[in-house]
């Protein structure tokens, strides 16, 4: 079975039921997830022997966490139990023009109190094929991009494919420390992920005619972007999800893939949207799951942005589907229909 490991933060979301706003809300459901624990329950759920680091609380609500993987089949052994305080994020669902909303709760989590000596990485990557780490958790500290940056040299060492999600987030830091940051994790890794965005925010890599927050998003422009991308840092493959939003509640959704020296985009889906979170880690999981499967790029890039489209449809953080039914989607069948 191939194996994978990925490192980052999982948190406590706290929502109010269906469309609430915050100040509406009388109740909380409580579910978990975050950017590299998302993309470990994908794989799991794809058949990949998927392992999630991290640090977590002994006490109960870090075992709550603990077991929300577990159920997945996801390996937590070495997940580090240690600290105060599992991160919070509190998420208002968008509908129609109102956009969702996400409040953080998460300064002094666990993991974002870990040092160094918290993780063994000669013991993490035996026999692993694949690490995957995003943007968000060397945001959380100057230890954690330590960590990180430790992480990507023992992976290196042992020849294990990088990929890292470039998922900026401007509450955790700022575009000048992200791309200080960044460019220098970005030399270890091999395909890069990210969103119509990220390149932008992070390294100043602008697409052409896009304007994001009119919907507009040109797919010949993002050419340009990949192809930077990979003459900077040497990724063997850029992957950009390419998000038209139309409403919270509507969004067309596409992605390309350039590997160096051909550009494949996939086909375009329609979504009505149920739950956008974790919508770009599901494309990240359909990538790192296809390309490790060695599929065809083409079929590379439909089974990821197919995976997403499905994700959109789903509560919670973790996109709980099959290969086949991914499989399905990407080979055309959209309908919808009710399957008896």
């Amino acid at each position: 079975m191939k194996k994978a490991v990925t490192f980052g933060e999982i948190m406590l979301r706290l929502a109010p039921e269906g469309y609430f706003r915050f100040i509406q809300a009388e109740t909380f459901g409580a579910t978990y997830g975050g950017g590299e624990a998302n993309v470990a329950v994908s794989l799991a759920n794809y058949g990949i022997d998927a392992s999630f680091v991290t640090k977590l609380p002994k006490h109960e609500i870090g075992q709550a966490a603990v077991n929300s993987l577990r159920r997945f089949g996801v390996d937590t052994k070495s997940i580090t139990r240690g600290g105060d305080r599992v991160g919070i994020y509190f998420l208002e669902k968008g509908a129609s023009q109102r956009p969702s909303k996400v409040v953080y709760d998460r300064a002094g989590s666990s993991i974002a109190t870990a040092t160094k000596e918290d993780f063994n990485w000669d013991e993490i990557f035996e026999g692993v094929e694949w690490f995957h780490f995003t943007g968000i958790t060397p945001a959380l500290g100057d230890d954690v991009a330590e960590i990180c940056m430790e992480a990507c040299k023992a992976a290196k060492e042992r020849n294990i494919t990088i990929s890292c999600d470039l998922n900026y987030r401007n509450k955790l830091w700022s575009k000048e420390k992200a791309g200080q940051v960044m460019g220098e994790l970005c030399k270890y890794v091999d395909v890069c992920i990210a969103n119509e965005e990220d390149a932008s925010d992070v390294f100043g890599i602008k697409a052409a005619n896009t304007d994001i927050t009119a919907g507009k998003v040109d797919h010949e422009g993002y050419k340009d972007v990949a192809k930077q991308l990979a003459d900077r840092f040497g990724f063997e493959k850029v992957a950009i999800t390419l998000r038209g939003s139309i409403s919270a509640s509507d969004n067309n959704w596409a992605a390309m893939m350039f590997d160096g020296n051909e550009y494949y985009f996939s086909k375009s889906y329609k979504m009505h949207i149920v739950d956008r979170v974790g919508g770009g880690d599901s494309f990240g999981a359909g990538l790192i799951y296809s390309t490790m499967m060695d599929f065809a790029p083409q079929d590379i890039i439909e089974f990821a942005t197919a995976a997403s489209c499905l994700k959109h449809s789903i509560e919670g953080d973790f996109n709980q589907v099959t290969v086949d039914e991914v499989k399905k989607l990407a080979g055309g069948d959209a309908s919808g229909r009710v399957q008896r």
